[in-house]
């Protein structure tokens, strides 16, 4: 159950804050850097802290990071996941993915390039390449998250998200988000108001509610995940702060 719940805490961590600017300006222009910090729950007891990084890199592509550090028990998980991000008509395109963790149990790292007009992923330790048949909006892991805040800066209104998310196998799967309603939440940032999306997958019977903050820019504040109806992990932002 505990290897479970990290495992999730990673897959549905905290999404970043960005400013939009007008469409059609250089990724410079619409973000801001910023670094947040959330404390991880489980069962309303905190078991680690994350951090989550937007940053502008020298080329004028978008480093998106977080690194998580969870303690409980006798139980140690420490994770981190990077995605290197292009500005394509408007849309994110993913085109650097990497993937670390260590603690207990098996330790983990992925790390694969994607060449999105070609078709073509490349495992970078194994130094393998497969051919895919990339959807239009295709999104890593991580990158999907970055994309979902510029819809949600974009259309506010919009009550249902889709994303097609490529795996560490090459394998592409849809991401659903479904408009749930809206909050007040009192958090260790402090008060604010939200709005709350929706993400079941019926096969797992997980569910998993996620909270943006429209003053913050719809900055994800609380993400609470459940499976068979058991909690499985929740985290709150804690601090933000724009670099």
């Amino acid at each position: 159950m505990l290897k479970k719940f990290t495992s999730l805490v990673l897959v549905y961590f905290i999404q970043s804050h960005s400013v939009l600017a007008q469409n059609n300006e250089p990724p410079s222009l619409l973000i801001k850097p910023f670094e947040a910090t959330y404390n991880v729950l489980h069962k309303h007891d905190k078991v680690g802290e994350g951090t989550r990084k937007l940053e502008i890199l020298d080329n004028g592509l978008i480093q998106y990071s977080y690194h998580t550090d969870i303690e409980w028990l006798i139980f140690s998980d420490e994770r981190s996941e990077t995605s290197i991000i292009d500005w394509q008509n408007n849309n994110v395109v993913p085109t650097h993915y990497v993937y670390k963790r260590k603690g207990t149990g098996r330790d983990k790292a992925y790390e694969w390039t994607y060449d999105i007009t070609e078709d073509k992923a490349t495992n970078v330790k194994t130094k393998t390449n497969i051919s895919v048949d990339f959807p239009e909006n295709i999104q890593d892991k991580l990158s999907y998250h970055f994309q979902h805040r510029l819809n949600m800066l974009k259309d506010p209104t919009q009550d249902h998200f889709v994303y097609p998310v490529i795996s560490t196998s090459g394998s592409i799967k849809n991401y659903v988000y479904e408009y749930d309603g809206e909050e007040e939440l009192m958090l260790p940032y402090g008060l604010i108001k939200t709005i709350r999306l929706k993400r079941e997958v019926v096969d797992k019977k997980r569910v998993t509610y996620a909270w943006f903050a429209p003053e913050l820019n719809y900055l994800m504040v609380k993400v609470y995940q459940t499976k068979g109806g058991a909690e499985q992990f929740e985290a709150q932002l804690k601090a933000l702060r724009y670099l």
